[in-house]
């Protein structure tokens, strides 16, 4: 069956959550209360299999030229299929059509998102909204190994 890419429902939530557990658990994603994610649920892309959910994408905004990927997650049994670049790349397009200048992430994965366009910033350019929002509610704050990462989509 052929993966399928749209907007999540309400109802999606829960195997979301499942989805992201462990990556939580890690501390390599940060915890997001159902509530969190309902309120933003126009920011994310969700990757299924029929019916079943395989991964997803947030396009967080941050200003009027500044977006964040965030929350990126593939099923484990789905990794190496291209879902989370084309996952990604929806998501940039998204910004793109929004008008936005700049997309960042933060990563543990340097070389995936350096493949889909994105160059490595000093961290200190992560706007202080972010880090206070965001950064300050993970496990590993402020003692960081994420690598800052933006591309350029105007």
């Amino acid at each position: 069956m052929a993966i399928s890419y749209h907007k999540p429902k309400l109802t999606d939530i829960p195997a979301m959550q499942a989805l992201v557990k462990e990556a939580v658990q890690e501390g390599i994603i940060l915890p997001r209360s159902d509530d969190e994610i309902a309120t933003n649920i126009r920011s994310y892309i969700v990757a299924k299999d029929g019916r079943k959910i395989v991964g997803y994408v947030a396009l967080h905004i941050h200003s009027m030229r500044l977006g964040e990927i965030r929350s990126l997650i593939v099923d484990e049994e789905y990794r190496g299929r291209r879902i989370g670049q084309e996952l990604v790349k929806r998501a940039v397009q998204e910004g793109k059509d929004l008008a936005l200048q700049e997309v960042l992430s933060l990563t543990y994965n340097k070389p995936f998102f350096e493949k889909l366009g994105f160059y490595e910033i000093e961290k200190e350019k992560i706007p202080e909204q972010k880090i206070w929002q965001d950064c300050i509610k993970c496990k590993h704050f402020p003692v960081c190994n994420e690598v800052a990462m933006m591309k350029k989509i105007s």
